[in-house]
């Protein structure tokens, strides 16, 4: 299920690490607007060939580090404007730099993990309690890895982003009701079963519908089915002439700590990944999870040192066979 979720946030993401873009004429100025907007890093880097009033080819620089990058992706739930709002979904994409391969792990948020400075709670609420420093902090934990950078994107950007695009066409699998009192109801989700093209009010309820018997894990999966007809979307021809309309759509509500330099940079390293052989992996794997109860909620349980032995091993193969779905992580 999750082979192509890769080529997904290419599209959804690393749009903002430039990994698949032209880098001539307009499109060119347009990225270098769009990264330039979106990065919060202190960033003096500028191509000396462009200007404000004259957009020219660029010579993308070479990625130099030799270690893994890690680079945390998270949807968030930013609705609160006096809070940092709750972190709606978290991956992990990884690239390593000296094999070309790159990985991608998809974090059930209701795993139950400990938060530094605030105890042990669901793997969301570390966003909630101290943005996305702290949901650094804690997933760097979870995983064993150190977690570099990382690019957000809000309910918001997910909607304008749809819009911009036209639209996308799902087959939704069946109806879909939930009522919420908060917000005035604007989050209320009201689908109906059938192919249709969803815009981005739809589109955002279907991928966030989780009232199903397996909840966040038939969420999830129906996220990738989603961002496999957004990826096909963004692939035509209609979008890739409408590239700077949308990066300039979706600048507003996408941020990374990436500074620019590095997001130029990377851009040169993702051409040479192979995406086909990309890893996939569920965090936790299906066999480390542990269903527990707190305080008569269920959440995910998972033994840290056991998962950092895994998440290790995952990095540190050289099985370049991509015929297996790790979705179950058998």
């Amino acid at each position: 299920m999750l082979k192509k979720i890769w080529k997904q946030w290419k599209w959804i993401v690393s749009i903002c690490l430039i990994i698949s873009v032209s880098t001539v004429g307009y499109y060119t100025y347009s990225i270098y607007q769009f990264a330039h907007t979106i990065s919060i890093a202190d960033d003096t880097y500028r191509s000396p060939s462009m200007d404000q009033d004259q957009a020219a080819p660029v010579s993308i620089p070479k990625w130099d580090g030799k270690e893994p990058v890690h680079i945390l992706l998270m949807g968030t739930d930013t609705r609160d404007v006096d809070s940092n709002g709750r972190s709606d979904s978290m991956m992990v994409a990884t690239i390593d730099p000296i094999t070309k391969k790159a990985y991608l792990m998809s974090i059930l948020r209701d795993t139950y993990v400990d938060i530094p400075g605030h105890g042990s709670s669901r793997l969301n609420a570390a966003y909630s309690y101290g943005g996305v420093e702290l949901a650094k902090e804690t997933v760097s934990g979870l995983l064993g890895i150190p977690i570099d950078y990382y690019v957000t994107i809000d309910f918001e950007g997910f909607k304008t982003l749809v819009d911009t695009i036209g639209g996308v066409e799902i087959d939704v699998e069946k109806d879909m009701d939930y009522t919420d009192g908060g917000d005035q109801h604007r989050y209320d989700i009201h689908l109906t079963k059938g192919l249709q093209r969803l815009d981005g009010t739809h589109a955002l309820q279907y991928v966030r519908f989780r009232h199903d018997a397996t909840s966040d894990f038939t969420r999830t999966e129906r996220q990738r089915k989603f961002l496999t007809a957004l990826a096909a979307e963004l692939q035509s021809s209609t979008s890739i002439v409408k590239l700077p309309s949308i990066l300039s759509s979706i600048a507003p509500y996408l941020h990374t700590n990436l500074s620019l330099n590095n997001m130029i940079k990377l851009s040169s390293l993702g051409l040479d990944i192979n995406l086909d052989k990309t890893e996939k992996l569920q965090i936790p794997p299906n066999h480390l999870l542990q269903e527990i109860k707190v305080k008569g909620a269920s959440v995910i349980g998972v033994d840290p040192q056991k998962l950092h032995e895994y998440v290790q091993k995952q990095l540190s193969s050289s099985n370049d066979d991509s015929s297996s779905d790790t979705t179950d992580n058998k």
